[in-house]
């Protein structure tokens, strides 16, 4: 059986209400992505976290060494759980996140976090090009309003759209109790 890995990017304290950068539906997302961490460490699934940092205090978020770069205690990493420092937005982008996949035997990947219209897409897209099996848990994801030449878009618009996009060729997108129920049934 393939060995399948839980993906967990960017659940920081910044997305947060109290944060510099609040996402819209973050905290459900963030619950729908501690049931996955959840379930797969009860199947003995790697788990990977994710966390980003700005290079430089001038980022309006996730500035260096800041708490609201911390990751959020609902998805907290346990001892012996990988956490991936990246300085980029998409996660394998100099960082040893192939290479901890590679070295475990990962050749699935499920996936989950922030936001949906950057790091989400950018790590879903490149997990796909270097041949992983993707699954992406639509509602464990959060993305927020967004402009575009003079054009508002809202937030859960932007989070449709590019979960449409990644659905139709990068990954199998699912709901968590789709995704759980799976899970259920290979046990």
């Amino acid at each position: 059986m393939p060995r399948k890995a839980l993906i967990v990017i960017d659940i920081q304290n910044d997305y947060f209400p109290q944060g510099d950068w609040p996402l819209a539906g973050v905290e459900r997302a963030a619950g729908n992505a501690a049931r996955l961490i959840a379930a797969a460490r009860d199947a003995g699934e790697v788990v990977v976290h994710i966390r980003h940092e700005f290079e430089s205090g001038d980022a309006p978020f996730f500035r260096p060494a800041s708490e609201g770069a911390a990751i959020h205690a609902s998805v907290a990493p346990v001892p012996g759980e990988h956490v991936v420092l990246k300085h980029r937005i998409n996660s394998y982008l100099g960082t040893d996140l192939k290479a901890h996949l590679d070295t475990n035997g990962v050749s699935e990947l499920v996936i989950c976090g922030n936001m949906s219209h950057m790091c989400v897409d950018a790590a879903t897209r490149a997990s796909a090009d270097f041949g992983y099996r993707v699954t992406l848990v639509h509602d464990a994801c959060a993305s927020r309003d967004l402009q575009f030449d003079g054009v508002h878009v809202p937030a859960e618009m932007a989070h449709a759209a590019f979960m449409s996009a990644l659905s139709f060729a990068y990954a199998k997108t699912v709901s968590t109790e789709e995704y759980l129920a799976l899970m259920a049934e290979v046990v």
